[in-house]
């Protein structure tokens, strides 16, 4: 029978005890402590990638100076699917480690552990049988959508499932479907794009091909080759769009702003400017935020992110909101150990229509900030909507949230355009 954590093993079981990375192996052929990813990561991304290098330990680690893989296989989704459970219900410290302070999953630490159970499947599916070939390196591009679809709890174990769902001629998704383990229903979904490298020369590299089986296999075959060539239609546009009425769609965000601008006693008091919702935090990237390649990974971002989305919302509507997905994210650029990395939060605009569940739309951006130079690069932009929690509800009779208006044309452009995307993506994944 197969160990449960045994480099080839398709379930990991994870407690809070986790052994130091090759502690007490002393063979002289592991790599040494000072190469591994720093403790700061959570208990299931520590196992994660400590399970990612043991398959190339098993590949003999070759060296980035052997011939890249020639030979393609074709694998199934069944052969890259992995399953992480949290031991919540038997280990108190693993559950303290991830409750927030309503007993919930902090979802931050969650989208963390997401990225490395992704970034692993990704591994195993573009391994090959040829152990003299020179690893890819795998890295996030995108994440398409995070919905939350109802509350986790760390009270009772959780199981997180995964697997590869398409493949093009680079680029892998994999979906993960988050749910508590004594249940069937999903409490959250994702969907990861990773993009492959050739660890040499850093160009984009060709995958191992797929081979859907099962008909719930071949459907989300077809509903990611769909979202692909949706996302090559969107890069293809080199100009925008402009949308009929849009003059006047501009015109309606701009007008309230002016008085606020103008006439500020006279303004909605119903209403804020986006500009007077910003919240802000700075840091300088640390050697313990890094992966296994180096650098800063992508959840580690999307965790950073999240907490201060969340923060934005609670300050802005004044009771504590409630998470319920994460919009595509692009991974522009990467951050390196060492960087000054400054985030940087607005509520975009509010959905105030249905009164007893409105939306509050937050936009993180991270910047890659380089004083020495007086430089500033976008690497990540970051979409979240939140509502209202249900507890927070009850305790104050009466929650009222205020709309977003905009002092710039730029602000309106830049809310037009996102809501446009927005509903773009619904539409698209409903007709999926």
């Amino acid at each position: 029978m197969e160990k449960p954590n045994s480099p080839s093993s398709n379930f990991i079981s994870v407690f809070s005890n986790l052994p130091k990375p090759f502690e007490g192996e002393g063979d002289g052929n592991h790599k040494p402590l000072s190469l591994w990813p720093g403790m700061y990561h959570s208990p299931v991304t520590i196992a994660l990638w400590e399970t990612r290098s043991k398959m190339f330990e098993i590949m003999n680690d070759p060296s980035i100076d052997h011939p890249p893989q020639t030979n393609l296989l074709t694998k199934t989704p069944s052969q890259s699917r992995m399953t992480v459970l949290y031991n919540f219900s038997s280990d108190f410290i693993l559950r303290e480690q991830y409750r927030d302070p309503w007993n919930e999953m902090r979802i931050g630490k969650l989208l963390e552990d997401l990225d490395a159970l992704a970034g692993t499947i990704s591994v195993k599916h573009c391994s090959d049988d040829d152990y003299t070939t020179r690893p890819l390196l795998l890295v996030t591009a995108s994440v398409d959508r995070i919905v939350l679809k109802k509350p986790i709890s760390v009270d009772s174990d959780l199981r997180i499932s995964g697997s590869v769902i398409w493949v093009g001629w680079s680029s892998i998704e994999i979906q993960l479907d988050v749910s508590q383990a004594a249940e069937d229903s999903v409490a959250l979904t994702a969907n990861f794009i990773f993009v492959a490298r050739d660890s040499k020369t850093r160009k984009a590299a060709p995958v191992n091909r797929i081979s859907p089986e099962s008909e719930i296999e071949k459907l989300l075959f077809d509903d990611a080759e769909a979202r692909s060539k949706f996302r090559k239609r969107k890069r293809g546009q080199n100009t925008r769009e402009h949308a009929n009425g849009e003059v006047n769609r501009l015109e309606a965000l701009l007008s309230e702003g002016r008085i606020f601008c103008d006439m500020p006693a006279l303004a909605d008091r119903n209403s804020i400017l986006l500009r007077d919702t910003r919240l802000a935090n700075s840091l300088i990237c640390q050697p313990q935020q890094r992966n296994i390649h180096g650098r800063i990974f992508g959840g580690f971002l999307m965790h950073r992110a999240f907490e201060l989305a969340f923060s934005t919302a609670y300050a802005f509507a004044g009771v504590r909101p409630s998470f319920l997905e994460v919009d595509h994210v692009d991974f522009l650029k990467p951050v390196d150990v060492g960087d000054f990395l400054r985030f940087k939060s607005c509520v975009l605009y509010t959905e105030l229509e249905d009164p007893e569940h409105p939306l509050i739309n937050v936009e993180v951006e991270a910047h890659v900030t380089r004083p020495e130079i007086r430089s500033s690069e976008v690497s990540n932009t970051f979409y979240f909507t939140f509502t209202i929690c249900s507890e927070a509800k009850a305790e104050k009779n009466k929650v009222s949230i205020r709309n977003v208006v905009v002092a710039t044309e730029e602000e309106a452009r830049h809310i037009l355009e996102r809501k446009d995307a927005k509903a773009l993506q619904v539409s698209k994944c409903e007709n999926n």
